[in-house]
């Protein structure tokens, strides 16, 4: 075994052109996949490759062309909602675009300088960050050159281009559907004030309620969690006023309804409740919930079909969310 691994390293171009019986700028166009090859030529070409263990060196072929055809993925984690999605969203533009994906990962708290300065050591054509908190260096930050960053937040940066689901208009999108069956006002769950997307639905209630006039309630800071949620349910069932919730998520949703249950107030006969991201239909049968559903896979694909196609043009885009009713939401008029 350590003979062929040392073997394989030592393959060059000149000992796959001689097995293959071709010269060695047939062996460089075939790696590059050259319409000037023929066929049957770039098969034997290949077949050499595949025997000697010989691999292209991406290095050298990204100086002649410009490109290492590999995108860098920067993010937190993985398994918070919505980034399965994006992943999917860059791999299915990658592979569009003949490019492949390098993730990494940050601890927070981290500034745009460190992801770039990490990025610039791996062979990647841009980078994308999912920017689920603020960086320190947001407002200052400009990228290096020749490394393309797409930010994936709902705010914009003068340097670099953004993307992401529209989250202030989301909740300005629930309080309109809640209000207009009724509801004299919305009551809010929130969230951890680290959270940037968060921090944009909470936003989106209070300027919302205000363009009708309506002040806003005190709110409920939630966790993210169903057990948060089951608590402001709890709390919420004894104000008179509340008649309708809106979380920001599912899981504090959830929670709410069931909070709101155990102290006997039915949803949505006495109170309706909203939430976002439609994340529980893996895990709850027979869901009933309203809610926001973003389409991330769209956000991800949006950011390497920007950094594939190589325009410097600095653009903010927002996707906006789709309203699923379901059976959490009662028409009081």
């Amino acid at each position: 075994m350590a003979e062929g691994i040392a073997r394989a390293k030592s393959v060059s171009v000149k000992d796959v052109a001689r097995l293959a019986g071709v010269s060695e700028q047939t062996v460089s166009r075939t790696v590059h996949d050259s319409p000037s090859v023929r066929p049957e030529t770039k098969e034997r070409v290949r077949a050499a490759m595949r025997e000697l263990g010989y691999r292209p060196n991406f290095a050298g072929r990204s100086l002649r062309r410009g490109k290492f055809k590999t995108v860098g993925v920067v993010m937190f984690n993985i398994a918070g909602t919505g980034n399965i999605d994006r992943l999917e969203g860059f791999s299915k533009a990658a592979d569009k675009h003949g490019y492949a994906i390098t993730l990494t990962g940050l601890e927070a708290p981290y500034t745009l300088e460190e992801a770039s300065r990490r990025m610039a050591g791996l062979p990647v054509d841009g980078m994308v960050v999912i920017m689920n908190r603020m960086p320190a260096d947001f407002g200052t930050f400009e990228p290096l050159a020749g490394m393309q960053t797409v930010l994936v937040t709902m705010l914009e940066h003068p340097a670099c281009s953004t993307v992401d689901n529209d989250q202030a208009g989301c909740s300005r999108m629930v309080v309109e559907h809640l209000l207009a069956h009724g509801h004299k006002t919305v009551h809010f769950i929130s969230c951890p004030t680290r959270s940037l997307s968060g921090m944009r639905r909470e936003q989106g209630w209070k300027e919302a309620l205000s363009a009708h006039g309506i002040a806003a309630p005190r709110l409920i800071r939630g966790d993210w969690t169903a057990r948060s949620g089951y608590d402001a349910g709890v709390a919420l069932a004894d104000d008179p006023t509340c008649t309708a919730v809106y979380a920001s998520n599912d899981a504090m949703a959830y929670g709410c309804v069931k909070g709101l249950e155990s102290r006997g107030r039915r949803v949505p006969d006495d109170v309706s409740v909203v939430g976002v991201d439609d994340s529980l239909g893996e895990f709850v049968p027979d869901l009933a919930l309203t809610t926001v559903r973003f389409d991330n896979r769209r956000v991800g694909a949006w950011a390497v079909d920007k950094i594939a196609g190589a325009s410097d043009a600095v653009e903010h885009v927002l996707f906006p969310g789709e309203l699923i009713e379901r059976e959490t939401v009662r028409d009081l008029r």
